[in-house]
Order: C-alpha cells, then structure tokens, then sequence
C-alpha cells in the first residue's frame, strides 16, 4: 500500500507509516462493525503473502444487490490471475452464496486500466455518475458495471475455465 500507483484511485492516500497503516486497519474494522462493509485481505497462497485487498460494500439484503469495491492489488500482480480469481469467488459467493441478482463493481473514471479489467472480467458497463464524489480532495466521476444473476452462469463458466483449465 506504499505504492502510490496502487493506491492511486483509492480514496485514502498510501500510508507512510505502520501508525497510519494501523489507522486504516482500525477504520476498515470499524466499518465492518457497522455492518456497512466487508473487509478480505488477498493472499498469495503460495507465499502465504498479503497481495492486496477488496471489500463489500453497499450490502443491500432486501434488493438482494451488492457492490465489489475498495479493491488494490500490488503491482507484481497487475495482470496476473489474482485479481480475475479473487472477483470470480467473490462473484460465486455473491450470486450462489448470497443469492444477488445484480453485483455492482464501480471505478474512478481517471482508472482506465480497471474499467479493462472489469469489461474482461464480462462485467456491463451501466454509465459513469459525473462529480460523483470527492477523493482526496478531488471531485471524481464514477464508472458503474454491474453483472446480473442471468449473466453469471456464461460468466462463471468462462472465468472457470480461464483460471482452472
């Protein structure tokens, strides 16, 4: 998280210190305490090593929706199937676990590289909501995709097969 390339769209800044690394650990489990996200490390399993993070959020039971978000990846795993294997559970428990009918993913506007991934990934891009909200002093625009429970069968079977053929 000290890469500011990595952190670049988040909307807090890299830490600079283990003291403001701890802050955000507080503040993520704060917020999982409200019940209004959840918080999952990514580890390398060969390594046992922490790659990144992605959260759910904007858990909405009675619409049956939520939101795949807040996510990071360290660079030596940018384009790697880490981040494809890590929304495909995340999916697969959303939809199959969780019974969602629609997954929301949203992205910086200035985020280019993750609107590709998310359009790889098979997820529609549903539109852009433009000064949506303030990150670090900057008023971005935000790009929603979604991907709905009709689209998840053809997703999950090409995502399988990319990642454990």
């Amino acid at each position: 998280m000290q890469d500011e390339d990595v952190c670049r769209y988040l909307a807090w800044a890299p830490p600079k210190s283990l003291d403001e690394t701890l802050t955000l650990i507080r503040q993520a489990e704060g917020l999982m305490g409200r019940r209004e996200s959840l918080v999952f490390a990514q580890i390398w399993k060969a390594s046992g090593r922490a790659i990144g993070s992605t959260r759910l959020l904007d858990v909405r039971p009675g619409d049956r929706q939520v939101e795949i978000g807040s996510t990071f990846l360290g660079r030596d795993y940018w384009r790697t199937a880490a981040n494809t294997e890590s929304k495909f559970l995340f999916l697969r428990h959303c939809f199959e676990t969780l019974g969602c009918v629609r997954v929301a993913l949203k992205t910086d506007g200035r985020n280019l590289r993750s609107q590709e991934a998310l359009t790889r990934l098979g997820a529609v891009r549903e539109g852009t909501l433009r000064k949506h909200m303030n990150v670090r002093g900057y008023q971005r625009d935000t790009v929603y995709f979604s991907i709905l429970d009709t689209e998840w069968p053809a997703i999950r079977t090409r995502l399988s097969t990319r990642l454990y053929a």
